[in-house]
């Protein structure tokens, strides 16, 4: 094959490749995009095209002038240019590696045949030139080749993507995949025209294609045109980019609480007012929607070293607005921390200072709320912690018990057990602090079984020793009695402790929810025939609904202690408490009182036809393993 030199090229597609490049160059730098490796990578292919494009171009200058330059230049020049396409290639490889998420054992193979394919493709070229059945300039100046080793090269790495791409296809979103491989067909369409025409001038704008699909699919701009905000997975990315680069930066929070239900979004004003923010009052400041009521703008303090005074402009006109149009709101400040390196504790941050402070409020984080996140955030840890490992022996996870005294037998036969926690860098955690955490954390099931074998264990060993004990009684909440296997998971650990189911009581607090009062009814279905009793836990206290009351069969009612003050303090309470009393126990229930502390409340309940009394009048919650000193054994009987 022989062409006369530079007859077949012009500069213009390279030109067109080099302002295409500049144009992604633009709007990488305007838009937000996550820093990935795959970016990186997605980088590292432009930089390598540009190298080709402007390769190319003075490749063929030099070809125009081969008679007044040393005749090695053009060759080189080639040689590089048809490296720097085929390392484009290889990149791409690597990129659909990464975006395939292939498996450690499939990563390897891909990449390094194409690494062998570019080193040995590039030695064959070398030699082709040097013995003569390659690239060769006549003396003439034709240019002629025996092999077209290039299209044998560019279909080997073509081949390779593809072959990935097909194999892999499951692994991605399918129109993903469609639009890669339409874009290489019209890339190869491109290179068979060219090649009818004999043209070599748009060879490298077919290498442009693929990276104009990535970016648009994988890295487009994920701005919301009219405010400019990114959405969660990019603030996270943010604040990880940020971190990992030691960079100082604050965060301010805006949370309304009206727009948070799905679908809905901030009214006009309240965008136009926002989108101010990010444009006129801070110098590089990205803003986040996190949800549908909920802001996160970012500030790099070097940036604005005047970000205090900046705020509080904002703050200000914040104010005037919410008197404007009232809409509730809650403010954060929060400046990045060396301890904090994790974007998610940012989050968590926000959301715990936010559960924790009222409406149309502003908050600024200093060192003690700071100090108490600590603490929270180390106690969630820990909780999850147990919860992953799912030992019912947990050291951190205590069983504490009040004894119940028995009004009919006189003494000490039943106990009501306690959750408590003892972690090694805050030593006691009482449930008030750690109970809401474990439900809305999703450990709180874990808690319970672990709280409910320890119990049955030593139930087991009193019951050896010879102690009378009718039964030991364990707090569940709904979210215990929602989980799937929460009755057969009961069943295994009392079965596993040896002990007689009827030596357990499941305490549940009644709920207003339909789906969870089925929940609890099949329960109940569930566990009512082995012998397990059932108590009504704090009976009085928020919703009470009678017919559904009636319709589980409890064993006990207890009253909560507000109803022993109300009844103490009015007599018309009294009235109706005692006549509540009453009627629980001509229908064959057990009333116990909680909270019994004076000799007074006691003699007042007994006489509202109490069965159990349970209060620091009688004992204080004390460790599981103390409740021998309370209980008697049945020789003493």
């Amino acid at each position: 094959m022989e062409t006369l030199i530079s007859t077949s090229y012009t500069p213009v597609g390279d030109i067109l490749v080099i302002a295409i490049i500049g144009i992604f160059v633009i709007l990488i730098r305007a838009a937000y995009i996550k820093p990935s490796k795959e970016f990186r990578l997605f980088k590292w292919i432009l930089v390598v095209l540009t190298l080709a494009a402007y390769t190319n171009i003075v490749y063929h200058l030099a070809l125009s002038n081969f008679d007044h330059i040393p005749a090695i230049v053009p060759y080189a020049l080639r040689f590089l240019y048809h490296q720097c396409l085929f390392i484009n290639l290889e990149c791409y490889i690597f990129y659909i590696e990464y975006t395939m998420q292939l498996l450690p054992s499939e990563q390897k193979a891909f990449p390094l045949a194409g690494l062998f394919g570019l080193i040995g493709f590039g030695v064959i070229d070398i030699l082709g030139t040097v013995f003569g059945f390659g690239f060769r300039i006549t003396d003439d100046f034709r240019i002629t080749s025996q092999v077209n080793l290039f299209l044998i090269e560019y279909l080997f790495f073509v081949g390779i993507a593809l072959f990935m791409i097909v194999k892999f296809r499951d692994r991605v979103y399918k129109p993903i995949i469609g639009a890669f491989i339409l874009t290489i067909a019209i890339a190869l369409i491109l290179m068979y025209i060219q090649g009818l025409f004999n043209q070599q001038s748009f060879t490298t704008s077919t290498f442009v294609f693929p990276a104009l699909s990535v970016l648009y699919l994988l890295h487009s701009n994920p701005y919301d045109l009219e405010m400019g905000s990114l959405k969660l997975d990019s603030f996270e990315s943010d604040l990880q980019h940020r971190i990992q680069a030691g960079k100082k930066f604050a965060i301010l929070s805006i949370l309304l609480h009206e727009f948070e239900a799905a679908g809905h979004k901030y009214p006009k004003e309240m965008r136009d007012i926002i989108r101010s923010y990010v444009e006129g009052y801070f110098n590089g400041a990205a803003l986040f929607q996190i949800t549908g009521g909920r802001m996160e703008m970012v500030v790099d303090l070097d940036l604005n070293p005047d970000y205090k005074e900046r705020t509080k402009q904002i703050l200000d006109v914040f104010h005037d607005h919410y008197n404007l149009y009232k809409y509730d709101y809650k403010i954060i400040i929060v400046r990045s921390e060396d301890g904090i390196t994790n974007p998610d504790d940012y989050i968590a941050l926000i959301q715990y200072v936010e559960n924790r402070m009222p409406e149309n409020q502003i908050k600024y984080v200093d060192e003690d709320i700071l100090n108490k996140f600590s603490s929270h955030k180390y106690i969630v840890d820990e909780l999850n912690d147990i919860n992953e490992k799912q030992d019912l022996n947990d050291d951190r996870v205590l069983v504490y018990c009040q004894p119940v005294y028995n009004l009919r037998t006189g003494r000490y036969d039943t106990a009501e057990a306690l959750m408590r926690l003892t972690l090694p860098q805050t030593g006691m955690v009482y449930p008030d602090r750690f109970i809401p955490i474990a439900e809305k954390h999703n450990c709180i099931h874990m808690l319970s079984l672990i709280i409910l074998a320890k119990t049955c264990k030593q139930i087991r060993k009193m019951l050896n020793e010879g102690y009378v004990i009718k039964r030991i009684s364990v707090n569940f909440s709904i979210l215990d009695i929602r989980e799937k296997e929460f009755s057969q998971n009961v069943q295994r650990i009392v079965n596993d402790c040896g002990i007689p189911m009827d030596k357990i009581a499941i305490e549940i607090t009644e709920s207003q929810n339909q789906k969870d009062f089925d929940a609890v009814k099949e329960t109940f279905r569930q566990l009512k025939s082995s012998g397990i009793t059932f108590y009504l836990d704090d009976f009085g206290t928020g919703y009470s609904n009678f017919e559904r009351i009636m319709e589980l069969p409890f064993d006990i009612i207890k009253f909560d202690r507000s109803l022993v003050m109300a009844s103490r303090s009015d007599s018309k309470s009294e009235t109706m408490v005692s006549y509540l009393a009453h009627m629980f126990t001509d229908m064959n229930y057990s009333v116990l009182y909680e909270g019994i502390e004076y000799e007074e409340d006691e003699k007042l309940c007994t006489q509202m036809y109490a069965r159990y009394l349970q209060g620091y009048k009688y004992a204080k919650p004390i460790p599981i393993q103390e409740l021998d000193k309370y209980f008697v054994k049945a020789s003493h009987v």
